[in-house]
């Protein structure tokens, strides 16, 4: 069995997934989306990392780069 989740766009589109689930083709679950946990991950990571010059992001990438040689 594989699980997909499908964004409804237009009301025909859940008709045609009840009358395949009638022929016990698939099994639709409605679940809702709850914003609230989108915001409060955003909460908990917003400012952890700050914002760098072009330089300061190659003057680290060399660095790392060279530890592996």
């Amino acid at each position: 069995m594989t699980t997909v989740t499908v964004d409804i766009i237009n009301e025909k589109a859940m008709k045609l997934l009840e009358d395949m689930e009638l022929l016990q083709l698939i099994r639709v679950r409605t679940t809702s989306i709850d914003p609230s946990v989108n915001k409060t991950w955003i909460a908990k990571y917003k400012g952890a990392m700050t914002q760098q010059t072009l330089h300061e992001v190659d003057t680290q990438l060399k660095e790392l780069r060279d530890g592996w040689e």
